[in-house]
């Protein structure tokens, strides 16, 4: 059974860290790039970050650009998040995406084919 859980969501102040895991079952993510989403209620769901299946390659969201870190972890099948400076706009349901690639990095959510059920982060005081 394919399947990507998120972890390491939770309620931080303003100026603080969260690291959120993405860690996958069923399937191995080597071929894989990986997407990190969020979603705030009432708005859409936005991209914040990708990397590459190949060369570990990575892309942020300007909103999130020096705040924000992706990486991932073959060896244990996991995606990281790193998210530091956070600030009550980032408060969001955050989701993690996968899609099978020679390469190339998907920056649309409608092409990633594999959905964790998300974590909330909430960014307040």
């Amino acid at each position: 059974q394919v399947q990507l859980v998120e972890s390491g969501g939770g309620l931080v102040q303003p100026g603080g860290s969260l690291r959120l895991s993405c860690a996958a079952s069923g399937f191995t993510l080597d071929y894989y790039a990986i997407g990190w989403f969020r979603q705030a209620p009432g708005k859409e769901r936005e991209g914040v970050s990708y990397i590459s299946s190949s060369d570990g390659s990575t892309y942020y969201a300007d909103s999130v650009k020096g705040r924000f870190t992706i990486s991932r972890d073959n060896a244990k099948n996991t995606v990281y998040l790193r998210m530091n400076s956070l600030k009550p706009e980032d408060t969001a349901v955050y989701y993690c995406a996968a899609r099978w690639t020679t390469g190339w990095v998907p920056k649309n959510l409608y092409e990633y084919d594999y959905w964790g059920q998300g974590t909330q982060v909430t960014v307040s005081s």
